[in-house]
C-alpha cells in the first residue's frame, strides 16, 4: 500500500510467546502468524500489517507473571511512585490489569483502586470479570493501562473508546515497550506476533495535547506517558519522524558465539523467540532456565525446550557454560543465583 512503508518481516512465529504446552510435540505445534512491520505514513504508528486478532484467545496456560523476580518488583515499586506523584491515589482503575499484581501492589500502599479484566482468575473484589466501558457506574479519575495497548490493533480507537467510557475526562498513565529501545539494542528477540504495535514516545506525543509526564523506565526498555483522555487527538504523521530501521537489525544473532552446552536464562517472550532463531541457524540452545514455577517443566512455544528452575538447570550445567541472560534487568540477580560460576551473555547488549 502507498500509505505505508515496510519495516521487518519475519516468518512463523508462534502467537503467543507467553502460552505454555504440557509437551514438546504440542509445543511445536503450536499456531503460528507472520510478522511484517509497517509505518503508517498517515499517522506514523508503527505495527504488524498480518495481525489478525481472531487468533488471539487468552487462557490460563497464558503465563506472563514477572513479579517473582525482585528486580522487576522494584520496577512496579518505581512505577506506583510515577502514579501517586502525577495521578493521585485516589479514584483509580486498572484497564487490562491481568493476574492483579500491580493492583495489589498499589492496593497494600493505601491507592484505592478498581481493576477490570475478564480473564482475572482472582478473588480480590476490587476485580472486575468484564471490560472497562460505557454504562458500568464508575467515572476514574485516572487510568492504568500498562503492557495492553501494544496488543490492540487499532490503539487510537481504543484509547477513543476508553475516553468515552471514562465520560470524556481523567488522566491515563500508558505504559509500553520501547521501539526506540528495540532498535538502538538490534533487539530481533522483541518483536512477537502477539505485540501489533511498537510505541515510541514521538507517538503518544501526536496522540495528546497535553502529556503531564513521559520517559523511558526499567533500563529503557519500556517507556511511560502520563496524559490528559480529554486531549487525546488523531496522530497526524510527521515527515521528520520517519522509522529509520537499521540495516544489520540481526547481526546480534549471527554473532552468538559456540559453546559446547550452553542455557537462556528466562523463558518468557525473549527466550522463546531467541531459541526459535537460534534454531533455525542450526546452533540450538539445550536448556532454558526460569524462576517462574508456572512455567517450569512446561515447554516453549515453537523450540518445544522444557523449562526448569534454577536449581534443576543449573545442576545440570557444567560451570564455565555460558548462559544466555534474556534481559540484562536481571543479569546481576541471575549471577547471585548461579554462584557467578558461569560465562554470561546479555543478548541486549552490544
Amino acid at each position: 500500500m502507498l500509505n505505508e512503508h515496510e519495516l521487518y518481516r519475519v516468518e512463523q512465529l508462534p502467537i503467543f510467546q507467553n502460552r505454555m504446552y504440557d509437551s514438546a510435540q504440542e509445543a511445536r505445534a503450536c499456531p503460528r502468524g507472520n510478522v511484517r512491520l509497517v509505518q503508517d505514513l498517515e499517522t506514523g504508528l508503527v505495527s504488524n500489517a498480518d495481525f489478525c486478532p481472531g487468533l488471539m484467545v487468552y487462557d490460563a496456560r497464558y503465563q506472563n507473571e514477572q513479579a517473582v523476580s525482585p528486580q522487576f518488583r522494584g520496577h512496579l515499586s518505581s512505577v506506583a511512585e510515577i502514579v501517586g506523584r502525577t495521578m493521585g491515589r485516589f479514584g483509580l482503575v486498572e484497564v487490562g490489569c491481568g493476574k492483579g499484581y500491580f493492583l495489589e501492589v498499589l492496593s497494600e500502599s493505601g491507592f484505592d483502586i478498581t481493576g477490570f479484566d475478564p480473564a482475572y482468575e482472582g478473588s480480590n473484589p476490587r476485580v472486575k470479570r468484564h471490560n472497562f466501558g460505557p454504562g458500568i457506574g464508575i467515572t476514574a479519575q485516572a487510568l492504568i493501562l500498562r503492557h495492553v495497548l501494544e496488543h490492540i490493533q487499532k490503539p487510537y480507537q481504543f484509547l477513543e473508546g476508553l475516553r468515552t467510557a471514562n465520560a470524556g475526562s481523567g488522566l491515563i498513565y500508558i505504559e509500553v515497550p520501547c521501539f526506540d529501545w528495540i532498535l538502538e539494542h538490534r533487539a530481533w528477540f522483541d518483536i512477537f506476533y502477539e505485540h501489533v504495535n511498537y510505541f515510541r514516545l514521538a507517538d503518544f506525543e501526536r496522540m495528546f495535547d497535553r502529556v503531564i509526564e513521559s520517559g523511558r523506565i526499567f533500563g529503557g526498555q519500556y517507556l511511560y506517558v502520563v496524559a490528559d483522555l480529554a486531549r487525546l487527538k488523531s496522530p497526524q504523521a510527521n515527515t521528520c519522524d520517519r522509522v529509520s530501521f537499521p540495516d544489520d537489525f540481526l547481526r546480534n544473532l549471527s554473532d552468538v558465539e559456540e559453546s559446547e552446552m550452553s542455557a537462556v536464562w528466562g523463558g518468557a517472550s525473549k527466550g522463546v523467540i531467541f531459541t526459535l532463531l537460534r534454531e533455525r541457524l542450526k546452533r540450538p540452545i539445550e536448556l532454558v532456565i526460569d524462576i517462574n514455577p508456572a512455567k517450569q517443566e512446561k515447554y516453549l512455544p515453537a523450540s518445544g525446550l522444557k523449562v526448569v528452575s534454577p536449581e534443576e538447570g543449573l545442576a545440570r550445567l557444567p560451570a564455565g557454560s555460558t548462559i544466555y541472560v534474556m534481559n540484562s534487568n536481571y543479569l546481576q540477580e541471575i549471577k547471585q543465583m548461579s554462584n557467578n560460576s558461569y560465562r554470561y551473555v546479555s543478548i541486549d547488549h552490544d
